[in-house]
């Protein structure tokens, strides 16, 4: 039994290699999201719990400087809510979603490009098997009656190459948008949760107890 040769994918032509080349852009993009919104992604209760325990104690800069340490959007939710403490309630929330408006769209970079991938993926595999087809044809009108299949086989195998490649970029990319979006999502529900959490205890607690306020 012959054993697989990688050597066949030089037959893949142009569309081939741009398919590669998508496959890497796309990978390149998943992994820097990962890692991106795995370092964003922190324990936003027992971090905020840590807050409140410094504005309990009347150590208001203490707990700017942990924010500032502290990477991802919950962190930047709530300094920018710390850092307008003593406004009014209008004025903290709008400073809270003006940080949220800035944090999202960092969030979701790149994001749209995967799902670009995973759409023009398959359309250039089947430009590549249309294009092997045509090479396949053109091949045997040119040899006439002497057409052999080695002459014809390499627009069939541009064509079927083209078509693995175009599915095999795409369905990764696709999947890479779904876990990443998820993972969004995830942020975004703790952006949420720990904004309306800080303002919640600025306005009722800090205010009428160990702040600025009192």
């Amino acid at each position: 039994m012959s054993t697989f040769s990688y050597r066949i994918f030089a037959q893949g032509g142009p569309v081939l290699g741009l398919l590669l080349l998508l496959g890497l852009v796309a990978a390149v993009i998943f992994i820097e999201r990962t890692l991106l919104l795995h370092r964003a992604q922190i324990r936003s209760t027992e971090f905020l719990s840590g807050i409140k325990n410094l504005l309990q104690k009347n150590r208001l800069m203490e707990a700017l400087t942990l924010c500032e340490e502290t990477p991802g959007p919950v962190a930047k939710l709530i300094k920018a809510g710390l850092r307008h403490a003593a406004d009014d309630e209008q004025a903290l929330r709008f400073a809270v979603q003006e940080a949220a408006l800035v944090e999202l769209p960092v969030l979701e970079r790149r994001i749209n490009a995967l799902a670009a991938i995973a759409q023009i993926a398959p359309l250039l595999g089947l430009l590549g098997t249309l294009l092997g087809m045509v090479k396949t044809f053109w091949l045997f009108n040119q040899g006439g009656n002497y057409a052999t299949p080695v002459v014809l086989a390499g627009g069939m195998w541009e064509a079927l190459l083209s078509a693995t490649a175009g599915l095999a970029v795409a369905i990764p990319a696709h999947l890479a948008r779904h876990f990443l979006s998820g993972r969004v999502r995830a942020l975004v529900q703790d952006m949420e949760w720990s904004g309306s959490e800080i303002m919640r205890f600025l306005q009722r607690e800090y205010r009428n107890g160990a702040g600025p306020l009192k």
